[in-house]
């Protein structure tokens, strides 16, 4: 009986917790066996993409005025663009809780606290029933924090009812990313949710501050905010030229302010970066096993950007998780030496001055990170460091190590031309490593490069939006193919 109670206890799995709530968990159904025409794809990636577009446009109802239109400093803004969040909007938690939800199930996988097969279709539907089980709670958490911690004002002036509301809008926002995500996955469109939707967000974001025909008064009467619009208006109503031409190109002050024409430019030049990177590569020859002398075989590419921009979207999650950690413990403990190192806030908690969320924030410009090297150096440190840690933790994470690629090339009859099965791993450990962390360093430093050139949008999320248009691009040409 001993025995048998021993071996009992001994099969369970933490993961058959999640079975009672698979019936419960809406589901995008897999493809019916047969292959999805290349026009419908292209209209369910199309079709996502607008229902993600139009969610991030739909103001949450039951904010004041000043809160829906984001008053005072964002202290999420440097995270936004990659987290494809938008401030203010039913889409307001972006993408954090897939990522966070997701990257928590491979730790718990690969660290075997989570004990399951992937060759195995029942585990493979249990883990992606717990991701998915995970990232609701995770929506539903950052939906009730982010009201607690007072991001839309407080709770009091807010109202219980007004509360309740808008925590169930980012609840609606939260479940419609994860199920548009679900449906580009199962096959039904092109790429991923997390990059089209990044590179989506991203893409709008330089559109609308390039071209935008809105218009604001800073006490010098109405200006455009689009670079190009202004600059086309200041030249068409100033007299003097070279005058309109410096505002064009300086009105933003490198601060944060209004977009100008040297932040147009500096986006493109990390758009070009990121393009050229995305080009650097090292191709392996691989061929059948049983091929033929002469048999020229294909190649195995290993790309400078091993993890594409993935290190930097794990870690804009996790900042964003600290910065709203501090701000609802820096409100309500202020002043504790725990609270204060974590993170010191304006009084409006909009913008961190002092602690761990200060250093691990974007200087505002170039010329701050002058005025403050200390700040700046420590970012920069931090960003290229934590982006290295992150790429080679993810290869691992993501079952594209060295050790991975060599079982699936192994499972695929393929070999490396001169060399024996043994030693294919050890080949492609001269290469995945190096190219994981050297990867994550140049996604960084492009990351620190626009922040503080002032290019507009982050240079993560135009690295982004380059790969994910790529990518996009190869599944076009392959599905031609067929």
């Amino acid at each position: 009986m001993a025995g048998r109670s021993s071996s009992s206890s001994s099969s369970f799995r933490l993961l058959d917790l999640v079975r009672p709530f698979v019936p419960l968990l809406p589901e995008v159904r897999e493809p019916d066996g047969r292959r999805v025409p290349f026009r419908r794809k292209l209209a369910c990636t199309a079709a996502a993409l607008f229902a993600f577009l139009a969610c991030s446009q739909l103001p949450l109802y039951g904010l004041h005025r000043a809160a829906a239109a984001g008053g005072g400093a964002d202290p999420f803004y440097w995270v936004r663009a990659i987290l494809a969040s938008n401030r203010g909007t039913v889409m307001e938690l972006g993408i954090t809780p897939v990522v966070t939800a997701g990257t928590l199930v491979q730790l718990l996988v690969d660290s075997n606290l989570v004990r399951a097969d992937s060759s195995n279709p029942d585990d493979r539907a249990l883990l992606s029933a717990a991701q998915k089980l995970l990232s609701i709670v995770i929506t539903a958490g950052e939906a009730t924090a982010y009201v607690l911690s007072g991001a839309y004002g407080s709770v009091g002036v807010l109202g219980a009812g007004n509360a309740v509301l808008v925590v169930l809008q980012l609840v609606l926002g939260g479940m419609v990313a994860i199920f548009l995500d679900e449906l580009l996955q199962k096959g039904y469109g092109f790429g991923s949710g997390i990059s089209l939707f990044t590179a989506a967000n991203t893409c709008e974001g330089v559109v609308t501050r390039a071209l935008s025909p809105a218009t604001v008064d800073r006490g010098r009467g109405a200006e455009f905010v689009g670079a190009v619009t202004a600059a086309a208006h200041l030249l068409a109503t100033r007299a003097s030229k070279l005058s309109a031409v410096r505002e064009a190109f300086f009105r933003g002050g490198g601060g944060g302010g209004l977009p100008d024409l040297r932040g147009l430019a500096a986006t493109c030049a990390v758009f070009l970066a990121a393009v050229y990177l995305q080009g650097v590569r090292v191709a392996l020859p691989v061929r059948p096993r049983n091929a033929p002398r002469g048999h020229r075989g294909g190649a195995y590419i290993v790309r400078l950007l091993y993890t594409s921009g993935m290190p930097v979207v794990l870690l804009s999650s996790a900042v964003s998780s600290l910065y709203l950690v501090s701000q609802a413990l820096y409100r309500r403990f202020g002043g504790s030496l725990l609270v204060d190192l974590l993170g010191k806030w304006t009084p409006d908690a909009a913008v961190p001055v002092g602690g761990i969320a200060y250093y691990v924030t974007a200087p505002a410009s170039a010329a701050s990170a002058a005025a403050n090297p200390l700040h700046a150096a420590m970012y920069v440190a931090f960003v290229l460091a934590a982006c290295a840690a992150l790429s080679r933790a993810w290869v691992v994470v993501s079952g594209s190590s060295s050790r991975d690629v060599a079982r699936r090339l192994r499972e695929q009859q393929m070999v490396m031309p001169g060399m024996r099965e043994a030693s294919m791993q050890r080949e492609l450990e001269r290469y995945i490593p190096a190219a994981a962390a050297l990867g994550g360093v140049c996604v960084g430093a492009l990351t620190v490069a626009a922040d503080l050139m002032g290019a507009v949008g982050s240079g993560a999320g135009m690295l982004l939006a380059v790969t994910t248009v790529y990518q996009c691009y190869e599944a076009f040409e392959k599905e031609k193919t067929y």
